[in-house]
């Protein structure tokens, strides 16, 4: 007999200021992976401090919340600059991750920046090949490559938010 446990409802919304502390949690235990694929192991995402979250859930970056239950389990942030929503630190607890909660963060952000800008940019490592592949799923291509901070490489992804207009006959 095989036991999976209850299971619980995943509702995404908006984050607060009290979910610092569950969002930094989830979001490193998310970017050990992602670190284990480059030989720099400092992402930005494993060195942002407590009070960087703070101030970025202060506003006015959108940031996003999946909980199931009581347990924060992701998180995802959206910053809107002329008209484009830059897309960054999607993160899922590793236990939860394969279940869809990365694809529900990334559609809700997508919605919330829906009439707020016109494109869609985000960057993920240019090693990480489930990475490239679960974007590609939804939809954004690769644009480019530029090295981060460090000097790993990074895919720049982009998906449009504006629907091709048709002309009617």
């Amino acid at each position: 007999m095989c036991w999976s446990g209850p299971v619980t409802e995943v509702i995404v919304g908006p984050a607060g200021v009290v979910d610092a502390g569950e969002i930094l949690t989830v979001q490193r235990a998310a970017y050990v992976s992602e670190a284990q694929h480059y030989t720099d192991p400092f992402l930005p995402p494993l060195t942002e401090t407590l009070d960087e979250v703070r101030t970025v859930l202060a506003g006015p970056t959108i940031v996003l919340a999946a909980r199931a239950g009581h347990r924060l389990v992701g998180s995802v942030r959206a910053r809107v600059a002329d008209d484009t929503a830059h897309v960054g630190r999607l993160s899922v607890a590793p236990d939860q991750q394969g279940r869809g909660v990365g694809s529900r963060l990334l559609g809700a952000v997508e919605s919330a920046c829906a009439g707020r800008a016109v494109r869609l940019e985000l960057f993920t490592g240019a090693e990480s090949a489930g990475n490239l592949r679960f974007y590609r799923r939804h939809g954004y291509r690769v644009v480019g490559h530029r090295p981060d901070q460090n000097g790993v490489r990074l895919a720049v992804l982009e998906k449009s938010l504006v629907s091709p207009v048709r002309s009617v006959p």
